[in-house]
């Protein structure tokens, strides 16, 4: 059995399946540490127990030794049977192998093949997870477009689906936020781009074991990518689902640890601790290239937060009281609302001629303890207001009666 990864131009089928010639080759030509996985293939062939041979399979395709042989193995081994089991084990085994070859024509091709013989009406789950690893090599392999038209078929697919076993939604969300990154490298100017791959990202992250599946370099460079894009999306000013995803941990005690402080910072809108952080941004140098945009990002979040801690009976704010709120000018403070008002993060109206805003809603958020705690004192007096309007009504209650 040769341990060549290359795969020809073409993957004509393979010719039938010699069982016994097959084995012989393979207990010839691989480590001792392979021949019992051979043997059991042999064995459950003969007998007809795909299911367990399926396992078998997935064993020897994990085992570190397997590399070289993987290949030979799915081609001329495999293939032979591959209708015969579940195809979306048989599509999990293939994408495995399909990384053991080196040649990026050569990946695809296989890949395509095994697509050709997967039924897409059948065979869903199998279909959307091939697709997407096809996707995620031609994105390896710099064909932007070809990635995105793959991705739009596999998605019309998913999109219809209900109850997806992870791993295929893990692939697709993956390929898709790696899509956006991709893009974003393009043009760092767009931040369109930002908020899709936030989205995706942390779909991604919700199909996986962040603890088990990666790696500490592919969490902590998914925990930065997911905090630059939190900043620097132009539609994102909730960070509660970030804040609480334990991705975040690996930002510690590592030179990112300050964005970790950066992203609660905004997310409780304190202007002053942003000024305190701002001289860091030169080791970030896309967050100092976008600094008025975060400066206006992080007025919006006061003005968030300036709203929130106030009573609902109280949320008539002067210009000024708004202005002192968010360190600005007074004469940038419009602006500042409308922004908030284009971007729904409030509801209400503005009196221009008075220089008053009057809002009567705000963006619900994740609250830090300290934000809970005001909420918790708040609802207190409130409790204890409906003490004294019950105090005073039970007298002309019990009258009435």
């Amino acid at each position: 059995m040769p341990s060549s990864t290359s795969v020809p131009v073409e993957l004509p089928k393979p010719p039938k399946l010699n069982l016994d010639e097959f084995v012989a080759t393979a207990l010839s030509a691989t480590p001792a540490e392979l021949h019992p996985f051979f043997e059991s293939f042999e064995k459950l062939h003969t007998r007809k127990l795909w299911h367990q041979l399926t396992l078998k399979l997935y064993e020897f395709f994990d085992h570190p030794l397997s590399r070289p042989f993987r290949v030979n193995v799915f081609e001329q081994f495999v293939r032979d049977f591959e209708s015969k089991l579940n195809q979306l084990k048989l599509v999990e085994m293939g994408t495995k192998v399909s990384k053991e070859i080196d040649s990026p024509q050569s990946q695809l091709l296989f890949l395509n093949s095994i697509l050709s013989r997967i039924d897409a009406e059948t065979s869903q789950e199998a279909y959307v997870l091939l697709l997407a690893n096809i996707a995620y090599a031609k994105l390896v392999y710099g064909d932007l477009e070809g990635t995105k038209t793959d991705m739009d078929t596999a998605w019309k697919t998913l999109d219809r689906l209900e109850g997806v076993d992870t791993a295929v939604n893990a692939s697709y969300y993956k390929v898709a936020a790696d899509y956006y990154k991709a893009r974003i490298f393009e043009n760092a100017a767009a931040k369109a781009e930002y908020a899709p791959y936030y989205k995706h990202s942390l779909l991604y992250l919700a199909c996986v074991d962040v603890a088990t599946d990666l790696t500490s370099e592919e969490r902590l460079l998914r925990a930065h990518d997911l905090s630059i894009s939190a900043f620097l999306g132009d539609t994102i000013y909730n960070f509660g689902e970030l804040l609480m995803h334990p991705i975040l941990d690996a930002l510690d005690n590592t030179q990112y640890d300050w964005i970790k402080k950066l992203l609660f910072t905004f997310n409780e809108g304190n202007i002053g601790k942003f000024e305190a952080l701002a001289p860091l941004f030169p080791q970030e140098p896309i967050l100092e290239e976008n600094y008025p945009f975060l400066r206006q990002k992080i007025c919006l979040m006061a003005l968030i937060e300036s709203v929130f801690k106030r009573n609902a009976n109280d949320r008539t704010m002067s210009f000024q009281t708004i202005a002192e709120e968010t360190r600005l000018p007074v004469d940038e403070v419009e602006h500042l609302i409308m922004k908030a008002l284009s971007l729904k993060l409030i509801r209400g109206s503005l009196d221009q001629v008075d220089q008053k805003a009057r809002i009567t809603w705000v963006q619900p958020r994740v609250l830090s303890r300290a934000q809970i705690g005001e909420l918790a004192t708040r609802l207190g007096a409130w409790i204890d207001k409906l003490g004294n309007v019950e105090q005073r009504m039970a007298p002309h209650v019990s009258a009435a009666a």
